[in-house]
């Protein structure tokens, strides 16, 4: 039988030109056996080259990999705590600083304050010695300016009521005049 007969028996068509197409060879009745047994073959070669190489590879890569993770997770914790622990530290040190320049300040502050009353305190007992002697002096002089008033007084009238009348005016009488004048 010709291939193009042999054809047309097998799939019931007819090839345009005469000429019978083979069918598609894993639909080949004929080869169908011997394609199940190399297919088993195969599969029988791969799972045992997966199983006995690929796989335990694979499954090392993956525990290493695991291991490495599970290291840096404990890495990562345990520096985190560091880091926690160096926080608190600095925050009470802060602290602890801000307490102390407080104090300190405090101190300054109250030292300040007591010399300052001091030096206030001292400079008010002079401003007040020397207020009590420019006092004083002030009284002596305005007494003493008095006494020239007084004399300057009796002059002057002297001198008015002697241009006026003439006659220069007993010294009694003049100063009894200015007495009354001055008081």
């Amino acid at each position: 039988m010709t291939s193009a007969a042999y054809a047309q028996s097998k799939t019931g068509t007819e090839v345009p030109g005469g000429a019978a197409k083979a069918p598609f060879p894993p639909f080949n009745q004929d080869t169908f056996g011997s394609q199940l047994f190399w297919l088993v073959i195969c599969f029988v070669v791969l799972y045992v080259l997966l199983s006995r190489w690929a796989l335990p590879r694979l499954a090392s890569i993956f525990a290493a990999r695991q291991g490495r993770v599970e290291g840096d997770l404990e890495a990562a914790k345990r520096l985190t705590a560091e880091s926690e622990a160096a926080i608190e530290a600095y925050e009470k040190a802060l602290a602890d600083a801000r307490a102390k320049a407080q104090a300190i300040a405090g101190e300054t502050r109250a030292e300040f304050s007591a010399k300052s009353d001091e030096t206030k305190r001292r400079l008010e007992a002079e401003l007040a010695a020397k207020l009590s002697e420019a006092e004083r002096q002030i009284e002596t002089t305005k007494k003493s300016a008095m006494a020239n008033v007084r004399g300057i007084a009796a002059d002057a009238a002297g001198e008015i009521v002697k241009r006026l009348i003439g006659e220069a005016p007993t010294k009694q009488s003049l100063e009894r005049a200015v007495d009354t004048a001055l008081h």
